[in-house]
């Protein structure tokens, strides 16, 4: 009896160390497979695209946006992004300048041309929609590596990939989210598929990508996203065209104080 009660205990013991080791091993592989992605996107330096909106209703009305955007590559922070927009009309010279950052929170400011003002967007306010859409303020800064806590959850197919699929728990504050699963193709770590989870840890929505093309340097861009909000039943759609890595950009294309002079 004394042998079956020292076994017992000792069971009991192993237990917890073996379920926080696992854990341990799957929040480093997450981390691993989270910095392979990152390191095969940097180096770029500048960019610039053409993008249309596509935004729907529950009844599957459209309606449609055209917008420019360029983005610029910082060293030991996050991507400076400057967003234009140009057609419908009523929204025609609205822009958004966005400064990423790590857990610092990220900088961003707003064009209205409606009322000719700039407008700083609160940290606290980020996971609001941007203009309309499905993407909230937050989905529209660079994702850089620490803004997330990492874990490895699976390998499996997805579509034509096979993917890793890792859980990302967002470390900045006012987040909108609990957390994010996130697929990635295995021979090339480009986003495939994320899931978006609200403040109630209930699925709000899915981004999915698609049409990836191929630009020097070895750069992977998709051609399509498509953000499905489950909840209310709307989408949001953007199709980016005209990819330019070539044309020279610097920081101070990046400037607040000239949102008004864009057009």
């Amino acid at each position: 009896m004394k042998h079956t009660t020292a076994f017992l205990a000792f069971i009991a013991v192993l237990i917890p160390q073996t379920s926080h080791a696992e854990t341990s091993d799957a929040d480093a592989r997450g981390l691993e497979i989270a910095t392979q992605a990152d390191e095969r996107d940097r180096g770029w330096r500048f960019q610039s695209s053409d993008m249309e909106m596509i935004l729907r209703n529950r009844a599957g009305k459209e309606s449609r946006r055209k917008i420019s955007t360029r983005q610029f590559e910082v060293e030991d922070d996050g991507d400076k992004t400057l967003s234009l927009f140009h057609e419908p009309r009523d929204v025609r010279g609205t822009a958004m300048l966005t400064f990423s950052h790590g857990l610092e929170p990220d900088d961003q400011w707003l064009y209205l041309p409606a009322i000719k003002r700039v407008k700083r967007i609160s940290s606290r306010n980020r996971s609001g929609p941007f203009m309309g859409s499905e993407f909230a303020f937050e989905d529209l800064s660079s994702q850089e590596l620490d803004k997330y806590q990492y874990r490895y959850l699976r390998d499996e197919a997805c579509g034509r990939y096979q993917c890793y699929v890792i859980q990302r728990i967002p470390r900045y504050e006012n987040s909108g989210y609990t957390r994010q699963i996130v697929w990635l193709d295995q021979e090339e770590f480009r986003s495939i598929k994320i899931e978006y989870y609200d403040r109630k840890n209930e699925l709000l929505k899915t981004l999915d990508f698609s049409d990836y093309q191929e630009y020097p340097g070895g750069f992977w861009r998709a051609d399509r996203m498509e953000m499905t909000n489950h909840q209310t039943g709307k989408s949001t759609t953007l199709l980016w065209f005209n990819y330019d890595f070539e044309t020279p950009l610097k920081s101070g294309d990046f400037n607040k104080n000239a949102l008004k002079r864009l057009l």
